[in-house]
This record gives structure tokens, sequence and C-alpha cells, in this order.
């Protein structure tokens, strides 16, 4: 993993000066980022697409 220490307004590019990662704001112990990216490439939080538990509807169904 790569660590880079920005401040604000500061940016980093990722990949072929496709994506581009700027440093909006810090407060609070919390950071804003902007990230410009090509409409073909997605951009998702981790937590979004981590998978979720399984209704127990669903488990009910598949068991018979």
């Amino acid at each position: 993993m790569l660590v880079l220490t920005r401040g604000l307004k500061q940016q980093i590019v990722i990949g072929d000066q496709q994506i581009t990662v700027t440093v909006l704001e810090v407060k609070g112990g919390r950071v804003r980022l902007g990230i410009e990216a090509p409409p073909d490439v997605a951009v998702r939080r981790k937590e979004l697409l981590e998978p979720k538990q399984p209704c127990l509807e669903l488990e009910l169904a598949t068991a018979e």
C-alpha cells in the first residue's frame, strides 16, 4: 500500500492522469475528498461493496 500525505487543496493522480483525488476539507478528524474520473470508471465507497448478511427468507428458500 502506498501511503501519501497531502494537505488542503492538494491532489494525487491515479493511472495515466485518468483519476484525480483532491483534498477538499479537513475538519474534526474527517477528510472530504473530491474525485474526478472518466464516466466509464465506477467510483464507490468500499463499505457499499462488502457483501450484506443474507436475509432469513433467502436462507429458508435455499434450504428446501
